[in-house]
């Protein structure tokens, strides 16, 4: 999407700016916790864990403020190369924040000492998500066990479904930033080019779609983009890329229907983030053991 590029002029001495990574492991809701803040889908949401592979930055911007959130893949124990880079992605947000938002499902009475491991000393919130499906005071011993293991700045309940304590949250993260001018300009939502939003946008469609194995081995890449004259669709053409000729099939589906199926999803959710009318062209390919090979997952943009 086009957007003006105004310089920092006016900007206040107290004007504080930074970054904030949203880290825990997978399905503990950071995907849906920073569109929630951002009141913008940016991060796609599925219920299959490790459905963010990428570190996705949203800026929220006011006045005398520039909060950039870094929404992160769940913290896992790599088990192929792709999953590396995911952990890298991490490791990288961990280091650049300013601020941590350690998220935890209210409902799992056990403390996440995995990831508690990788956040090192940087400051953090524990952000308890999911509260409308557990009364408060049953979170308890889950928040004392732990502050018996390391020191958090606050301690915060809250319902991205219900909009429970959002708002609260978004504050005392402001008020934590540190004073500076802002990264970016105030009226950019993100760095990622369209292409990218495209790219996992189709994503999320598969992952919705199809069950088992298939999701996991799927990379979407955008080939083409055409932004066309006014009255007439944009052209997108996009490649899924599966690691077997069996989930070739699979996705296709019998005469097409369940790739046309996909294509019809994503393409009502392009159309509304990009607000034009485009023409999508999905076609699958074959690249066996992609998530384990480097120099494929570099010419995908997981490794610089």
């Amino acid at each position: 999407m086009e957007h003006s590029e105004p310089l920092f002029d006016d900007i206040s001495d107290d004007h504080t700016s930074g970054y904030v990574a949203i880290v825990g492991k997978p399905n503990v809701g950071k995907s849906t916790l920073m569109n929630a803040l951002l009141g913008e889908k940016l991060s796609i949401v599925t219920k299959k864990p490790q459905t963010t592979r990428h570190r996705v930055l949203g800026i929220h911007s006011g006045p005398e403020h520039q909060a950039i959130f870094l929404d992160t893949p769940g913290i896992i124990e790599p088990r192929y190369a792709l999953h590396e880079t995911m952990m890298g992605q991490v490791q990288g947000a961990i280091r650049d924040a300013d601020l941590l938002l350690f998220l935890h499902e209210a409902t799992q009475d056990e403390p996440d000492t995995q990831s508690l491991k990788k956040i090192g000393d940087t400051p953090a919130f524990l952000v308890l998500t999911k509260m409308d499906l557990i009364p408060k005071e049953e979170t308890l011993p889950l928040v004392e066990s732990y502050e018996d293991r390391r020191a958090f700045d606050e301690v915060v309940p809250t319902s991205a479904k219900e909009g429970f304590n959002l708002q609260t949250l978004l504050h005392l993260v402001l008020d934590t930033l540190p004073e500076g001018p802002p990264f970016y300009p105030k009226d950019r939502i993100s760095e990622h080019p369209e292409r990218f939003f495209v790219a996992e946008m189709i994503r999320e469609k598969v992952y919705k779609h199809y069950h088992q194995e298939i999701p996991y081995s799927v990379q979407v890449n955008v080939v083409a983009y055409e932004e066309r004259p006014e009255g007439t669709k944009d052209y997108i053409d996009a490649e899924i890329v599966v690691m077997e000729e069996s989930h070739k099939g699979i996705l296709i589906g019998e005469g097409g229907k369940a790739l046309k199926k996909v294509g019809t999803t994503a393409r009502e959710d392009i159309e509304a983030f990009v607000q034009s009318p485009v023409y999508l062209n999905l076609h699958v390919k074959v690249q066996e053991n992609w998530r384990d090979r480097k120099t494929v997952l570099r010419s995908y943009g997981y490794l610089a």
